[in-house]
């Protein structure tokens, strides 16, 4: 009995020491997850600091790169006038706007009126150029009235009674002078070559006859006289040619 009761003792000592130890173990273990939780939560807090520092390097870089595509901002201008235009240049904008419509309308004036001009001279040159044309032996006419008056005289006189032969030569001779002195105002000259050398340019030969007292191509005879006017033939001397 003595036994049994000691081993009684035993056996609760025993268990009540594995009571204690299993407490230990507990006590151990609850200590070491305290210990192993703050270590968890400083990884997690330090993992936490570099991911923001991570963050906020990128969010740097990706700010430097946006700023570098952006190029530099432009700098604001005090004053510039294309930028905004001032209510002021208005008013000045729609003054040369009437300055360019009236100097506009003073350079189509004077083309209109240098048209007008350009057209009157025209017609001036034109009107002068018919009145030279209708006109322009009006002087020689005047020349020529007082051979006519001259001519009618003669004839005048031939017919009455008693006029000699004599006086009617002398009357028409004179006539002809005037003619002559007429047609020279008016650079008409006679040509007359007799005796000289035949020229085809003045003369127009209408015969050749053999003569031996003059050389051969030497104008024997002059038929008809020939005129110029101003060195341009008007008629050829009809003549007759020397062989």
């Amino acid at each position: 009995m003595a036994d049994d009761g000691h081993m009684h003792r035993d056996g609760a000592r025993g268990a009540t020491g594995d009571r204690a130890a299993t407490r230990d173990d507990s006590e151990a273990k609850t200590d070491e997850g305290a210990v192993r939780k703050p270590e968890a939560e400083g990884d997690e807090s330090m993992t936490r600091e570099n991911r923001g520092e991570d963050l906020e390097c990128g969010s740097r870089g990706s700010g430097a790169a946006g700023d570098e595509l952006a190029g530099p901002e432009p700098e604001p201008t005090d004053g510039d006038p294309e930028a905004e235009p001032s209510d002021a240049s208005a008013p000045s904008l729609e003054e040369e706007v009437a300055e360019a419509r009236r100097a506009a309308r003073e350079n189509l004036d004077r083309a209109l009126r240098a048209q007008a001009e350009l057209e009157n001279v025209r017609r001036r040159m034109e009107r002068d150029l018919q009145n030279a044309h209708k006109f322009a032996l009006e002087r020689f006419v005047a020349e020529l009235l007082p051979v006519r008056d001259s001519l009618e005289l003669g004839l005048s006189a031939s017919a009455e009674k008693g006029a000699s032969a004599a006086s009617i030569t002398e009357g028409v001779e004179l006539t002809l002078r005037m003619l002559e002195q007429a047609m020279e105002k008016f650079g008409v000259r006679v040509v007359d070559p007799a005796g000289e050398p035949f020229d085809p340019a003045f003369h127009q030969a209408m015969t050749m006859q053999e003569n031996d007292a003059v050389d051969s191509g030497s104008v024997l005879t002059v038929v008809q006289k020939g005129y110029v006017l101003n060195e341009r033939l008007v008629r050829p001397a009809m003549v007759i040619v020397a062989k």
